[in-house]
């Protein structure tokens, strides 16, 4: 089978962009033809068909009004993005096609082509873009849900884009006439949702397309367990404050405990003042680490902790700390709960209350023998249901799904 996978981004950076990245390994290993598609950008490795891709535009970067005139046009339609995927495809002639993150960038306007020429199409879900103008439900520091049924102008009410109302009205303007008036995600086949959470979610929100569960997966043999462990506890990810961090920092301040963060993000200074101005001597930022890297540092530490107050959908953070036989902390909100396992494979507590984080953290502290066991127990739950066997033969039950129709 041949298959084209889209994704902006197309190197390691979010879960989206290594999720497609190692889709495509998976089918590649199973004997496929597999062809990538996003956009272009100094960090992606060698692909074919390069020529083809988008030229990239940072929509966080300063520009004059002419200049967010013209991106904004892209965001509603990419003339670019629907030229260059209609010669690839007559080029590769894909049996089907798995999208995942094009939003804004690329623009639905490549929709258009795969119906065209007949070509199925699949979509896997990464964030609430379906159903939300900023997506990720988030605002005034608590999940939001108040563009439920397409009343998307709360994002201009609110400023939900990056606090400004020219951003909150191109996203506004960008879901009503995706969703109300060109009705172009009504041209996608169907959708793959990663948790349980995330599928039901999007039908409270009003989303009707046909949408069915396939969680992530690990390539167990990249991720080796140590179940050895030094008086550490870390985070590793984004350090944006939808990720909860600072009430992490609270959470440790003053117990016997070293907190390693992993990462870099909009919040890095302002919380290492806060460290610095609050003497918090058991917290260590050690920024961004490569993969090896990553994997070497989580090897040292008794749990992972995912501190997250927005939705989740199905955090590969939580995933990948398990193979590496790592119990998990993690908020009870979005997907999480569906991964973490009370008492077995780490705690779930409330998001945003440090009482309730601080508790779950010392409960490591007090018991090493449990920190033992649910890191093996951690490990053969991925090695049980998140492995790549079963994403495989899942995957290709709904790619033959969707040729048959």
């Amino acid at each position: 089978m041949k298959i084209l996978l889209i994704n902006k981004y197309l190197y390691p950076r979010g879960g989206d962009a290594v999720s497609t990245i190692n889709t495509g390994k998976l089918l590649a290993k199973k004997g496929h033809n597999v062809f990538f598609w996003g956009l272009k950008h100094p960090s992606n490795p060698f692909y074919p068909y390069s020529d083809y891709f988008v030229d990239n535009i940072d929509y966080n970067e300063a520009m004059s009004i002419k200049q967010k005139i013209s991106a904004s046009f892209k965001i509603f339609y990419s003339v670019e993005a629907k030229r260059k995927i209609e010669k690839l495809i007559n080029i590769v002639k894909p049996d089907i096609v798995h999208l995942n993150n094009f939003a804004h960038q690329i623009s639905p306007s490549i929709l258009y082509i795969f119906k065209k020429y007949g070509i199925p199409t699949v979509m896997t879900m990464h964030d609430y873009k379906l159903v939300c103008t900023s997506s990720a439900m988030f605002a005034d520091g608590k999940p939001c849900e108040r563009c439920k049924n397409y009343r998307y102008y709360w994002c201009l009410l609110k400023k939900c884009k990056k606090n400004s109302y020219f951003k909150s009205l191109v996203s506004t303007l960008e879901l009503y006439l995706h969703h109300d008036i060109l009705h172009l995600y009504e041209l996608i086949d169907l959708y793959i949702s990663p948790s349980i959470f995330l599928k039901e979610k999007i039908r409270e929100m009003g989303f009707k397309g046909e949408v069915v569960y396939l969680p992530n997966f690990v390539n167990l043999e990249e991720f080796v367990p140590e179940f050895k462990f030094n008086n550490e506890i870390c985070y590793f990810g984004r350090l944006s404050y939808k990720k909860g961090i600072d009430a992490l920092i609270k959470a440790v301040k003053g117990i016997n405990i070293v907190l390693k963060i992993i990462g870099t993000g909009p919040l890095i200074e302002s919380l290492q003042l806060k460290v610095k101005n609050e003497e918090i001597n058991n917290v260590r930022f050690l920024g961004y680490k490569m993969e090896n890297e990553l994997k070497n540092e989580v090897k040292k530490m008794m749990a992972v902790v995912v501190p997250s107050m927005w939705y989740e959908n199905n955090p590969r953070t939580v995933l990948e700390a398990f193979a590496l036989g790592k119990p998990v902390i993690g908020s009870r909100i979005g997907g999480i709960p569906e991964l973490i396992k009370e008492g077995k494979t780490g705690y779930l507590f409330t998001p945003g209350d440090v009482k309730d984080l601080r508790s779950k953290i010392l409960k490591f502290y007090e018991d090493e023998d449990k920190i033992l066991e649910m890191g093996k127990n951690a490990r053969k739950f991925v090695e049980e249901e998140f492995n790549s066997e079963i994403h495989y033969e899942k995957l290709m039950e709904i790619y033959s799904r969707v040729v048959r129709k």
